[in-house]
């Protein structure tokens, strides 16, 4: 059914069509249910969204940017016409060496605004830095960690601009819990998973939509055991570290070279002015592109 709005807040009018929008954190990497496939937190928010399941239908693909969710699951979601819609991405753009923040704030700026004026209800998320994550070096993990602060940033700025509801996932002690994540220290396990979906629950019924039971925090599998999590290390999680090294080493030995040198100066407040900067300027050229009278 469609959303229906009243005072200000939004309200899912009956059983909602969830869509789920987004990489390999919404896809459901790190809770796995047998034969390879993915459950994942959003999933378990869909069975508690009314008192019985919502109709949800998962269009996230592990290793999407911004670009894709735009132009490859954005058109999907539209023709499904959402009642409620989660778009959480932006962490494989801080991987990446095209990283470029006025073009991750454009692209998720017409994202937002296409699937609001459709009348959807509209989930976001702020994110962890992947270099803190990853137990990076400090030299290393400051530039990715500056990244993903401007990803916040703007998605904090334009949940606030289409009146989602924005889950601080970036926050709490689930982060440095290491019972919460995968063997990849990237990807919620399925504790993560769950916490991510209860939290998200929380905050739906806290405006009236979700009527369902909470997720339960406590897991329905075993967890990996050590020397899975170890053989899982040595084959995928190889390839993945290699297939990111390739694309983003090179740049980010440039930034943690650039790091240490603003460090050894005492400057290091410079990168932060520089990336606040980035931001106010990718926020401020949305705001111009949307006057009338725009060139």
């Amino acid at each position: 059914m469609r959303p229906v709005r009243f005072g200000g807040s939004p309200r899912l009018d009956g059983a909602a069509d969830f869509v789920a929008l987004g990489d390999s954190l919404t896809e459901g990497v790190g809770d796995p249910v047998g034969d390879g496939a993915w459950r994942g937190w959003a999933a378990l928010l869909a069975a508690g969204l009314g008192e019985g399941p919502a109709r949800f239908t998962n269009l996230a693909v592990s290793g999407s940017q911004t670009r894709d969710v735009l132009e490859r699951q954005l058109p999907a979601a539209l023709e499904l016409r959402p009642g409620l819609v989660s778009v959480v991405v932006g962490v494989n753009d801080t991987l990446r060496c095209t990283f470029d923040i006025q073009a991750v704030a454009a692209r998720l700026d017409q994202v937002y605004a296409a699937l609001t004026e459709q009348g959807a209800v509209l989930l976001t998320a702020c994110l962890p830095d992947p270099g803190t994550m990853l137990g990076l070096p400090g030299a290393l993990a400051h530039p990715l960690a500056r990244r993903q602060r401007a990803v916040n940033t703007v998605v904090h700025a334009l949940s606030d601009r289409y009146a989602a509801l924005h889950l601080h996932a970036c926050e709490g002690d689930w982060i440095t819990d290491r019972a919460m994540w995968s063997a990849d220290r990237l990807h919620p396990g399925e504790r993560g998973h769950r916490q991510l979906a209860l939290r998200f629950h929380t905050l739906l019924a806290e405006h009236g939509l979700a009527t369902g039971p909470a997720p339960s925090p406590e897991p329905e599998f075993p967890g990996p055991t050590r020397a899975a999590s170890l053989r899982w290390l040595a084959t995928a999680g190889t390839g993945w570290v290699a297939r990111r090294c390739t694309d983003l080493l090179p740049q980010l030995l440039t930034l943690a070279a650039d790091e240490l040198r603003h460090r050894a100066r005492g400057t290091s407040a410079r990168l932060d002015l520089r990336t606040s900067a980035a931001v106010s300027a990718a926020l401020a050229a949305l705001s111009v592109a949307e006057q009338p009278d725009a060139a």
